[in-house]
C-alpha cells in the first residue's frame, strides 16, 4: 500500500477548527460499525448539536432505510440514494422527504432500473441485489460487502453492466449503487444546504467526513474532508484523498472528529 498523502486529523489548525459551521457525512462505515451505529458515534452526533453545529448525513442507502434514523439521530437531515432523497424534520418536529426528482422523471426511471437490475443479475454471476433494496426509490444496488461478498473483477463487472444501461455508477464500502440522473453526493450536499439553511454550501465552513471510494468528488470539494482510518482498505484504489485521516476507524474515527470540532 502506497503511503497517503493525507495528514493526521490531530494536526488540524485550530483557525480552520473555529470557522466550521457545521458536519456532513457518510453512514455505513464511517457512523457505523458491523452495520449499526456505536455508542460512541451516537454520543459524537449529540456532542456536535450540542456544540451548535450543523450534522447532514449524506449516504447511497436508500429512502426507506434512512427514514428511522433521520427521525431518532440528533441530526439536521439524511441526503439518501446518492443525492436524490431528503429527509428533515420540519418545525413541527414532522418528517419531510423531499426528492431531486420530480414524480414522472421518478416513474419514467423506475421501469429503467428494473430493467437494468434484471441484466446485472443475469449477466454477473454471484451478484444480488442489497436486502435494503425494497426501500429504495431513485437506484439501484448490488451487495459486494454487507451481506454477500463479491470479487473485484465481478464488482468491475458490475459497474460495467451499470454504466452500459447509461447509468452513474459508485462502489461504497457494502454496495454498487447505479441510477439515472445527474445527482450526486455534492449535489445533495448543495441542495440540502439551501434547502435548510437558505445559503449556498461554502465548503471551506464543512468538514466532510467518509470511508471510500465513492466518498472522493467529495473529499475533492471540501478542504476539511476527513476520511476515517479505514479508508485505508481502499488505498489501492484512491484517486483522491481526503485532506486528513483519523486514528481510528469507523464510529470511533468519527467520534474523534467531533470531539476535535466540539471543543472548538
Amino acid at each position: 500500500m502506497r503511503a497517503p498523502p493525507s495528514r493526521p486529523w490531530a494536526d488540524v489548525p485550530a483557525a480552520a477548527v473555529r470557522s466550521v459551521i457545521g458536519v456532513l457525512t457518510d453512514i455505513d462505515d464511517t457512523l457505523t460499525t458491523a452495520g449499526a451505529i456505536t455508542p460512541d458515534a451516537l454520543a459524537a452526533l449529540a456532542q456536535l448539536k450540542a456544540a451548535g453545529l450543523h450534522v447532514i448525513a449524506i449516504t447511497g442507502r436508500p429512502m426507506g432505510w434512512s427514514e428511522p434514523f433521520a427521525r431518532a439521530w440528533p441530526i439536521d437531515a439524511i441526503v439518501a440514494e446518492n443525492g436524490a432523497v431528503a429527509l428533515f424534520r420540519d418545525g413541527d418536529g414532522d418528517l419531510v422527504i423531499d426528492y431531486a426528482q420530480d414524480a414522472p422523471t421518478r416513474a419514467r426511471h423506475a421501469t429503467r432500473l428494473r430493467a437494468a437490475a434484471a441484466r446485472v443479475l443475469r449477466e454477473v454471476p454471484g451478484s444480488m441485489l442489497a436486502r435494503d433494496s425494497a426501500g429504495r426509490v431513485t437506484d439501484i444496488a448490488i451487495d459486494h460487502g454487507e451481506f454477500a461478498r463479491l470479487s473485484a473483477p465481478q464488482i468491475d463487472a458490475v459497474v460495467g453492466v451499470m454504466r452500459a444501461e447509461g447509468m452513474n455508477a459508485t462502489v461504497s464500502s457494502i454496495h454498487i449503487n447505479g441510477w439515472f440522473g445527474a445527482h450526486t453526493k455534492l449535489s445533495g450536499a448543495h441542495w440540502i444546504v439551501r434547502r435548510l439553511l437558505g445559503r449556498a454550501l461554502d465548503a471551506t465552513q464543512w468538514v466532510y467526513v467518509g470511508d471510500s471510494t465513492n466518498d472522493q468528488l467529495m473529499f475533492a470539494h471540501c478542504p476539511l474532508s476527513v476520511g476515517v482510518a479505514n479508508l485505508l482498505d481502499f488505498a489501492d484504489a484512491l484517486t483522491v484523498w481526503p485532506a486528513y485521516l483519523t486514528k481510528h476507524a469507523r464510529g470511533a474515527g468519527f467520534a474523534e472528529v467531533a470531539h476535535t470540532l466540539a471543543r472548538r
